[in-house]
């Protein structure tokens, strides 16, 4: 697809539009239930079931991939997400607050899911490989930037509501119909910033092609097996790790915690973790185009996971200074930008060939799955543990995926600009 629209005006706030929902959805919602009285094992549990969506968006990707343009599947999902935190604003003050919102929640993951594999084919089919290379650090940064806006600066916000009103329900309630408004200027954004020159899917390409043999064509590629180990096993331990590092930071220093008030957290994660990410993420990707995948999966897988051991300290010596917690989240989030881009790298080649949005989502899918299922148990190992224990235990999940990851088959290169490219 050729378009005039310089890549830089639209792939940051398209990829932030993708990563904010979900932050709030997955990530958000942990901290908003926690303050507002609901226990560990149930933000667990019912926080991680939200990942359903993003796990069988595969089910119905190859529709989007099939019928209309990603670009009007995007616009319409994002509007549609808008709408849904609008609600859950309205909805906190209410007695059934819990439910009703989770159930909204859920709504708004499929949306949301939808929007990521839109968001993701337009990306694939807007941009070269040698681009796609390139801008996969600032893709994958902007979408982290998002989680870190949710996890940073929407908590801080709420955290100030919280102490403003003393009043935890009015101050989580205005802070989501905050978040609708953020989500509803992004749509507008993206509106007006994104290629509008995509093409709808021919009649005859549509006829060539069903549900059963895109789905079915992704199993058939090679070490298929272990392509499906690895995605499942490779966030093993930072499924379990971001469930429960906001309960460790807010929790009392007499059950382990931290004893952070919310807007520290916010404070944290929303400025000096934003700019270690971005950074992080930028030099990823910079790293893959110059020398390839090859070169650098592992040491980015290590140094990916390495800062773990970070979360193993505060949780056995609790420090009395906060700048110890700055320094471990400084390096776990400068690991995580750089180190994501090769994992998020191999998943652009398993999704090589036709219905490459279709089988993105099915990787992608996986992923979700991996998150979801450790997710949803954190919480009863993090109550059975205790926080030392769990994040050694966390640290430990990492390894299978890291052993797996040595015996992948791809191009050495796969990812490196070409000289062609560099030239132009």
């Amino acid at each position: 697809m050729k378009t005039d629209n310089n890549p830089w005006y639209w792939i940051p706030l398209l990829n932030f539009a993708s990563g904010f929902p979900y932050v709030i959805i997955i990530s958000v919602s942990v901290l908003m239930y926690k303050n507002l009285g609901i226990s560990n094992e149930d933000i667990g549990l019912y926080t991680s079931l939200l990942y359903l969506p993003w796990v069988i968006k595969p089910l119905w990707s190859p529709f989007i991939d099939l019928h209309g343009t990603k670009r009007k599947w995007f616009l319409a999902m994002q509007l549609f997400i808008s709408i849904a935190f609008l609600l859950v604003g309205f909805i906190i003050p209410t007695t059934q607050f819990f439910m009703m919102s989770l159930a909204i929640f859920w709504v708004a993951a499929f949306a949301s899911a939808s929007n990521d594999v839109a968001s993701d084919g337009f990306y694939l089919l807007a941009l070269t490989k040698d681009q796609q290379s390139f801008f996969l650090g600032i893709r994958s940064t902007f979408y982290r930037a998002s989680m870190l806006t949710g996890n940073g600066l929407i908590i801080l916000l709420a955290g100030y509501l919280e102490h403003l009103y003393g009043d935890n329900q009015k101050a989580w309630s205005y802070t989501m119909i905050f978040v609708g408004l953020v989500m509803t200027f992004l749509t507008i954004y993206n509106y007006f910033a994104t290629p509008k020159a995509e093409l709808p899917i021919k009649a005859g390409e549509t006829e060539e092609k069903n549900f059963a043999t895109v789905f079915a064509s992704f199993f058939k590629k090679k070490q298929i097996r272990l392509i499906l180990a690895f995605i499942l096993l490779f966030r093993l331990g930072e499924s379990q790790l971001l469930k429960m590092l906001t309960p460790f930071l807010v929790d009392k220093t007499d059950v382990g915690g931290m004893g952070l008030a919310t807007e520290d957290v916010g404070l944290i994660y929303g400025t000096f973790g934003l700019i270690a990410l971005t950074i992080g993420g930028i030099l990823g990707g910079i790293a893959i185009s110059k020398q390839g995948l090859g070169k650098w999966m592992l040491p980015m897988i290590l140094i990916m996971h390495l800062p773990i051991i970070g979360f193993v300290l505060l949780a056995h010596f609790h420090p009395a200074s906060v700048y110890y917690i700055y320094v471990v989240v400084i390096l776990e989030q400068f690991g995580y930008g750089f180190g994501f881009a090769a994992f998020m790298m191999y998943l652009i080649y398993v999704a090589e060939g036709e219905s490459k949005t279709s089988h993105y989502a099915i990787a992608t899918g996986f992923m979700a799955l991996g998150m979801m299922l450790p997710g949803m148990l954190s919480g009863y190992i993090q109550e059975y543990l205790g926080y030392g224990n769990f994040f050694i235990w966390v640290f430990l999940a990492t390894i299978p995926g890291i052993i797996l990851s040595r015996f992948l088959v791809f191009p050495k290169d796969f990812g490196k600009k070409t000289e062609e490219a560099i030239n132009q």
